[in-house]
Formats: structure tokens, sequence, C-alpha cells
């Protein structure tokens, strides 16, 4: 994990995620509001049926485009108060958590924003990779940098 100067936390894991950690880390007595994002194992991408995915990742880099996605919250959503962002690599089964983020602030509309900003962010320019396992007994990788909206 990853210390930040305004009590964030960056991390990527390969144990598994829990919502109440995430919002633990978020919470700040000034907030009003925390946002949750909780990025699952869907069965299925763009109907075809998944088994499980698989996720590596550049860890040093990965962690330091987290730190800039929170630099960049701060200059765009001054009253944030905490930006979390975990992820998990290794191979998660349908259910499983993939990513978390959540971000505390004194009102809600700039913490849906702030949140929002640092999915979006992180699916395009993060170095992590995914790897589809198919139910046929395929697969293929997809870089998340790469990914559109269906990711």
């Amino acid at each position: 994990m990853t210390p930040s100067p305004f009590q964030d936390s960056f991390s990527i894991t390969i144990a598994p995620l829990l919502l109440e950690e995430i919002y633990a880390l978020a919470d700040d007595p000034r907030n009003g509001a925390i946002v949750v994002m909780s990025g699952m194992v869907r069965n299925q991408t763009q109907g075809q049926p998944v088994e499980s995915l698989e996720y590596q990742a550049y860890q040093p880099m990965a962690l330091k485009v987290f730190e800039k996605i929170a630099a960049d919250i701060r200059q765009q959503w001054l009253d944030v108060t905490r930006v979390v962002i975990h992820h998990r690599v290794g191979r998660l089964r349908i259910g499983e958590i993939s990513v978390l983020i959540a971000v505390g602030c004194p009102h809600r509309r700039e913490a849906f924003e702030a949140c929002q900003y640092a999915i979006d962010t992180l699916k395009h320019t993060a170095p992590i990779w995914k790897k589809e396992h198919w139910k046929d007994g395929s697969s293929s990788w997809v870089s998340i940098g790469a990914c559109e909206i269906n990711c």
C-alpha cells in the first residue's frame, strides 16, 4: 500500500478486496458523502460467456497512476478529503471484486463526479491487463488502457 500526504490509499494486491475496509479508509469527519465504485467479474463480455478473469499489473507504475489520478481529482474538486484506489491481481472468479474506488467529500455531487473520473481514468491509463477466460476453454488478453465503456 502506498501512503499519501492526504491520507489517501493506493494498492495493488492479490488479496480479496473488502468494501468495509475501503469505506473505512475513505471515512473522514469532514465528509458528507463517500461514494464507492466496485468493479466485479461478470459472467459475460459482449454476450460471450466468461469463466474467470486474470489480472496483471506493472505495480510501481500503476501506483504512480493512482497517485496522479488523486492529484488530478484534488485539482478539479478542491473539497475531496480522501481518495482510495485498490485493484486486485491474479485470477478472479465470477462475482469477485477486481477494483474498489472510494472518494470522500463534503458534498455528494463532487464525490460522485470524482469517483467516476477515477475509474474512467484508471481504465484508460493504468498499466493493468486482464485475461478473459471463456467458458469454451479459450482466453484472450485485454489491456485495460484500451478498454471502452463496456469493460
